[in-house]
């Protein structure tokens, strides 16, 4: 097997292992789009694993959140990423040991912009950090899921528009993700409170946090329904109907989608 071959087969695996959502989608991708996707969804996995891991200290987050930031903004060899996590390659996920791959993945007329991207959300993140996560008001929720969630939605129309030509706005592309985003903090609640974080503005309670999440899916539906090609559509359209489907089955009480919901839903969405 080729080392291409090897690095696909490999992006595929930990792709499955950290996020069966977005499992789906990517892999009906088209080749060349496949790539580019996994590329910057697994880089921003990466990083991401950094931010959320319950055994680093925040200043050795923040200073490896800030070192791959700098090392995606000028020419890198994998071996920059091996120093920087070589104190820490036994705690760390192999999603994230891997970022060097992961940054390399994707096509190289695209891949600069992936890693641009990367570089501003680790930078974002290691401000978060510093900032202990502390978000007083909707101005700063906004700021933080668009760190963390919304610079995807920038990322994917950047590739959408590099791969077809296909133009979005891109204040909807971050309510795309900002969306997404609002949705997991609702679902994430009681974990997140319990290890000392709450990312629910001050006085905010469920009924707030819901319409946040709510006003920024109807945007990502507009941002959905504009794009005409089916494979990118269906990327987009999977995880954005799980998301709708979660947040009705929390305000419904339960604590998540089903399983065969889940499953029903994606059958939906794509015609199966």
């Amino acid at each position: 097997m080729s080392n291409t071959n090897n690095v696909h087969k490999g992006a595929m695996d930990i792709l499955l292992e950290t996020s069966r959502t977005f499992f789906i989608p990517i892999s009906r991708l088209t080749p060349g789009l496949q790539e580019a996707v996994a590329s910057a969804y697994l880089c921003m996995r990466a990083i991401d694993e950094i931010e959320d891991h319950p055994g680093l200290p925040s200043e050795e987050k923040v200073s490896l959140l800030r070192s791959i930031s700098l090392i995606l903004q000028k020419p890198f060899q994998d071996e920059d990423f091996v120093l920087i996590f070589e104190p820490y390659k036994l705690i760390l996920p192999e999603v994230t040991l891997r970022i060097g791959e992961w940054a390399k993945y994707g096509p190289s007329d695209i891949a600069p912009n992936i890693w641009r991207a990367t570089a501003t959300m680790s930078e974002g993140m290691a401000k978060w950090v510093l900032k202990e996560w502390q978000i007083h008001n909707e101005e700063d929720l906004d700021d933080y899921t668009f760190y963390v969630a919304g610079l995807v939605g920038v990322m994917l129309s950047e590739i959408w528009l590099w791969h077809d030509h296909t133009e979005t706005d891109q204040n909807l592309a971050i309510a795309f993700g900002r969306g997404l985003q609002a949705v997991n903090i609702i679902r994430n609640r009681t974990e997140d409170v319990s290890r000392g974080v709450n990312f629910f503005p001050d006085g905010w309670d469920f009924n707030e946090m819901f319409s946040y999440a709510r006003r920024n899916l109807n945007m990502a539906d507009q941002y959905t329904e504009a794009i005409k090609n089916g494979s990118i559509y269906h990327f987009c359209k999977i995880p954005l109907v799980l998301a709708h489907g979660t947040l009705s089955a929390l305000e419904a009480g339960e604590e998540k989608l089903s399983r065969a919901a889940v499953v029903e839903l994606v059958s939906q969405v794509s015609g199966e």
